[in-house]
């Protein structure tokens, strides 16, 4: 466990600098040891890809790593192996996710391996096929796992075809394998740049020493093609509840993801529906959900709810895993639950137990290097300012029961979810 002792991080102690081609770097130092962790994201993700190509953004950003104008695959491990460091590349809806560690002496040879990888991938035709088929056997073994099944049913469902959310950003068994390095070269000429690229550093450096590395390794960085933030289709809310079923014959497990568009992370509201769905399906044995379906009923072998906020309308969801013959009477008793969240305000001992809850795990959340370059990440990303995590304790504690009810009033309408189901045929009764 990390020996962090000074205050939390703020306006005072993170800097911030962007650079002349919009790269925002933010750097906190903290000595307590002698590491450093980098945490960023380029503004680029399945977002930007068509139906036809779903899964271009996750292959692009996976082969990444595999070799560049300068180092070859064996090379680029081989560096970062030698001096014990490690740099990772994710693809999600918006955007792509890089992230490293490594001693703090060694941050120039991961800012420099981060932005080699980034900017100069050459995409190496036996790598790009060995990366799609460990995709494909992963999606063919997915296609048996009714957990998986059931949400890729309520996402289906729940979002409209042209709209991002309705798709994995893995990609399907059908388009995985028609995508070509030319695409994934394409994608990466067109995409990748420095426009709205944000880079964290955090660890036992010295500020001005970190922002010139990375200014020297991303500050001549160009893409005059790099689009803008593309647009989401407005949603139109359901009329009534429908159920998208996936019957999977010989699995002894049913599960049932069942819920609503929720707000973005930009949401004024978004703490409030945060806290709710809290008391709805986190908070001690998965809150509300978890207290009546699994542990008075014991209809599931897990039950709970999440909110997943990000850059768009993601989803508000109740999640659960049971046997198939509950499969009814689970959904009649979430639908219970949800209800009573839109009609009656949570207690005074609900409110107060969860506002203690979320403020008192904020300093675990700092705790470690990682930590504290994800909170500012996010920080940076939505838009929240420097002195958020100063303010977060008031900012939990101002919200009202009234605030909570409203924001599920908002979302919730008991009447009106969309249901994913995977199981065996009985599922669907």
């Amino acid at each position: 466990m990390s020996a962090i002792t000074h205050a939390i991080p703020n306006a005072q102690t993170i800097n911030r600098t962007v650079l002349a081609n919009d790269v925002t770097v933010l750097v906190y130092e903290n000595h307590a040891a002698q590491s450093v962790v980098i945490a960023g994201s380029v503004r680029v993700g399945s977002v930007y890809e068509s139906a036809a190509h779903n899964g271009l953004a996750s292959l692009t950003a996976s082969a990444l790593m595999r070799g560049t104008q300068n180092r070859d695959f064996e090379t680029i491990h081989t560096t970062l192996e030698d001096a014990g460091a490690d740099v990772s590349v994710r693809a999600g809806t918006f955007r792509t996710s890089f992230s490293g560690k490594s001693l703090a002496e060694d941050l120039e040879l991961l800012v420099d391996v981060t932005a080699d990888v980034l900017r100069h991938p050459t995409y190496p035709s036996t790598q790009i096929e060995r990366l799609r088929g460990e995709l494909i056997t992963g999606l063919h073994i997915r296609q048996q796992d009714t957990r998986y099944r059931a949400n890729r049913a309520f996402s289906e469902a729940l979002y409209p075809d042209n709209h991002p959310f309705h798709y994995s950003v893995s990609g399907t068994l059908e388009t995985v394998p028609t995508l070509r390095r030319d695409d994934l070269t394409a994608f990466h000429a067109q995409h990748y740049g420095p426009a709205g690229m944000i880079i964290v550093v955090v660890g036992a450096v010295d500020t001005d020493a970190a922002v010139e590395i990375v200014g020297r390794h991303f500050a001549d960085w160009q893409n005059p093609n790099q689009p803008a933030n593309p647009e989401l289709p407005a949603l139109t809310p359901l009329p009534e509840t429908v159920r998208n079923v996936v019957t999977l014959p010989g699995k002894t497990q049913s599960d049932v993801v069942m819920g609503v568009p929720g707000p973005s992370r930009y949401a004024d509201d978004y703490q409030a529906a945060v806290l709710a769905n809290s008391v709805l399906g986190q908070f001690g044995m998965m809150g509300r959900v978890g207290a009546k379906i699994r542990e008075e009923l014991g209809l599931a072998y897990y039950a709970y709810s999440s909110v997943a906020g990000g850059s768009g309308p993601g989803p508000w969801q109740v999640s659960a895993g049971i046997n198939p013959k509950n499969v009814d009477l689970t959904i009649a008793r979430v639908t219970d639950e949800l209800r009573r969240l839109v009609t009656e305000p949570v207690s005074d001992e609900d409110l107060e137990d969860n506002q203690s809850y979320y403020v008192g795990r904020l300093p675990l959340q700092l705790e470690s290097n990682e930590g504290i370059a994800g909170t500012i990440l996010s920080m940076e990303t939505y838009d929240l300012g420097l002195d958020y995590l100063a303010n977060y304790r008031d900012l939990i504690f101002g919200l009202t029961k009234d605030d909570l009810m409203a924001a599920a009033q908002r979302y919730l309408n008991p009447d009106a979810l969309v249901i994913g189901l995977a199981g065996p045929e009985m599922v669907s009764s």
